[in-house]
């Protein structure tokens, strides 16, 4: 069985480990920088910073931003559920956004009308890779005055007009280098921003709020005169989890293309299949190919049908509004009929299909 996701992992990495291991340098350090560096170079991003997790970046830009309990935000329930488990912790309100059918994309016009006076921000995810209306939804950002986050956290590589999400004007962008994601670390994720002043702020809050310019003297003591005014995580990403990331960097402009070149093939054989039908992509988006995605007829009988002939389909995620944990359990009716369909199909880096799929 071909699985949906598969973890990728350099082979020439070990002696550097093994380097770092004993090295006495574990914690976040010159690796780690350099990480960021090819991370910068990548998107065409100076404002990025790695996290230990995708959950800590989250719980960062909530922080970056003086979200409070009760604030409400505006957010996608087609989306996995790492996405907005944050929002609980933090006590937040969720008004749930509806999604168009035949994307997945957030529904630019629900957006717009389920903006109030009380709206503190706007969480726009883009389902398994393929970006919705950043344009539009930072629109209306600058003209509701409201802070625009892109949850890229299965979407990095993905590109409209040819420019990478985190490059996109969007104010934050999160990602997600979990295990099955490109690049991964093991574990981890990555902020970009495009202000300046929560750039510094997230810098701060990432490491306990210190700013580590004035946090020692010079005997390398704790500085009692540093005060420390922000809320903070332990977030900095380990030399090891950096090092990893570091070395999948010159590895993924081709996987990404791996993939890119997977999905052009099945857009041959789906275009010959009954009942099933591609994905709607926005207008001059490309996404990473993270998975292949469909909407078919019959979703169970599609998703039994694949994985007859070895190629593990899935639904992947499953829409949050359904859990309690979130109190509000609305029923939207895109939401409803896209993920009665949407149907995910094996297309990464280590997919070879050279087949044709029965009808």
């Amino acid at each position: 069985m071909i699985p949906i996701f598969k973890p990728y992992m350099p082979t020439d990495i070990k002696d550097e480990l093994t380097h770092i291991l004993y090295s006495g340098s574990l914690a976040y350090g010159k690796i780690g920088k350099e990480f960021e560096q090819k991370l910068k170079g990548f998107i065409e991003n100076e404002k990025i910073i790695t996290v230990s997790s995708y959950n800590q970046a989250m719980l960062i830009v909530l922080s970056t931003l003086g979200l409070k309990p009760n604030d409400e935000i505006i957010a996608s329930p087609v989306s996995c559920l790492a996405s907005n488990q944050p929002f609980a912790i933090k006590g937040l309100k969720i008004i749930w956004a509806d999604v168009e059918p035949n994307t997945g994309a957030m529904d630019v016009e629900d957006v717009k009308n389920k903006i109030t006076k009380n709206t503190k921000a706007i969480f726009h995810n883009h389902y398994c890779g393929f970006l919705g209306y950043i344009n539009e939804i930072n629109e209306l950002g600058k003209q509701f005055g409201i802070p625009i986050i892109d949850d890229g956290i299965e979407a990095f590589g993905s590109e409209l007009n040819q420019d990478k999400v985190g490059n996109l004007e969007t104010d934050v962008t999160v990602f997600s280098f979990q295990t099955v994601r490109l690049p991964n670390t093991i574990d981890g994720g990555a902020i970009v921003f495009k202000d300046q002043a929560l750039f510094e702020k997230a810098i701060m809050i990432r490491d306990y709020g210190i700013d580590r310019t004035t946090f020692r003297y010079e005997l390398n003591e704790i500085n009692p005169k540093c005060d420390i005014k922000l809320e903070g995580y332990g977030a900095l990403m380990s030399e090891v989890n950096s090092l990893i990331g570091l070395k999948q960097m010159d590895d993924v402009v081709n996987l990404i293309q791996k993939q890119r070149i997977n999905a052009l093939k099945w857009d041959t054989i789906i275009d010959e299949m009954k009942g099933v039908e591609k994905i709607k992509l926005t207008e001059n988006t490309m996404p990473n190919y993270w998975v292949y995605g469909v909407l078919a007829k019959n979703k169970m009988e599609t998703i039994e049908n694949f994985r007859e002939q070895g190629f593990y389909a899935t639904s992947v995620h499953i829409n949050n509004n359904i859990y309690s944990v979130f109190n509000n359990k609305i029923q939207l009716k895109g939401v409803n009929e896209f993920m009665n369909h949407f149907v995910a199909i094996p297309c990464g880096w280590w997919v070879d299909i050279n087949l044709k799929l029965n009808n």
